[in-house]
């Protein structure tokens, strides 16, 4: 009989909801090291079955709508009441460091000192869809350490801005009032995607808010497959005075209860192992390729005398 593999250090204390083991264990999944990586593996196979437990949200917004207090608003009413949340919020990377830029903690003072909350910022690091490269093992994490509702807020909004709606439960697209003509320039894709819109900053100006909900709600209409489960709703919200928030979460709950999630993750873990599978096979086709004629071809399509067509193929012709 194979002995067992010792427990990882880390699991007992993320088990019991430790804050300072979840910071540990995240970046211990970011990193890139092999070592690390084969020690981020082991810990979550440890700690995977008390996990899937939550609730997964993931925001997106256009620029300048407020997603970071819009955040620290729906996570501060749902912490009041009793929930555990945390916030994963994917920042720009700096060019320079590859760390994150804008610090989502600085943007969220109530929430980052609330006991019932827990956010942790994360560089997208040139990663597309708008969120980090080790985001769905940060999910996971967060889950095990007990933490029921877990935020996902996207880098930006755009056309790669839709992967987080492959790793969460809902996807929630943040608008504003008076932005003449925003719906022209969200993408199609990410309408296409939304469960929720939510014109935040109602506040501002009612009668454009309305106007906005009004606006969404016949584009939503004209997206939505007649045979769908869940019919994507619009509604108004103001981060700043609380307005809207909490009917935010009700509709979120009326979502899980119509919508078959365990479907849904069970599409979303087939997708996850299609990416990395994808990931790995170019790992093993840069291992074995020849580092000279890979610089060669290089130079003949920079130059000119091969398209970049022509120097991949003759790149994959052996």
């Amino acid at each position: 009989m194979m002995p067992s593999m010792p427990a990882h250090p880390l699991a007992a204390p993320l088990l019991s909801g430790s804050r300072r083991a979840l910071a540990r264990a995240i970046t211990l999944s970011e990193s890139t090291r092999a070592d690390h990586e084969a020690e981020a593996q082991a810990l979550l196979s440890e700690v995977a079955l008390n996990a899937g437990q939550s609730i997964r949200v993931g925001l997106t917004g256009v620029p300048g709508v407020g997603k970071s207090t819009f955040i620290e608003a729906l996570g501060i009413h749902l912490a009041d009441a009793g929930h555990k949340v945390a916030v994963l919020a994917v920042d720009p990377s700096s060019a320079r460091t590859g760390g994150s830029i804008m610090g989502d903690k600085t943007r969220m003072p109530r929430l980052t000192v609330h006991p019932n909350a827990y956010i942790r910022p994360s560089p997208a690091g040139g990663n597309l869809g708008g969120v980090a490269r080790r985001t769905r093992e940060a999910i996971t994490l967060c889950e095990a350490a007990g933490y029921d509702v877990v935020l996902v807020e996207t880098v930006g909004v755009g056309q790669s801005e839709t992967q987080v709606a492959a790793m969460t439960d809902l996807f929630v697209l943040l608008t504003l009032p008076n932005a003449g003509d925003e719906l022209q320039g969200i993408k199609r894709g990410i309408m296409e995607l939304a469960d929720l819109c939510v014109v935040n900053k109602a506040d501002s100006d009612s009668r454009a808010a309305i106007r906005a909900q009004t606006e969404l709600r016949a584009a939503l209409r004209l997206l939505t497959p007649h045979d769908a489960p869940w019919r994507p709703r619009a509604l108004r919200a103001s981060a700043l005075t609380g307005e809207g928030v909490p009917e935010v979460w009700n509709v979120v709950l009326e979502y899980v209860q119509e919508v078959n999630l365990e479907v849904r993750r069970r599409t979303q873990t087939a997708q996850w192992f299609d990416e990395l599978l994808r990931e790995a096979a170019w790992r093993m086709f840069r291992a074995g390729l020849d580092v000279r004629k890979l610089q060669n071809l290089r130079a003949e399509v920079e130059s000119g005398r091969l398209t970049a067509i022509q120097g991949v193929a003759a790149l994959t012709a052996d």
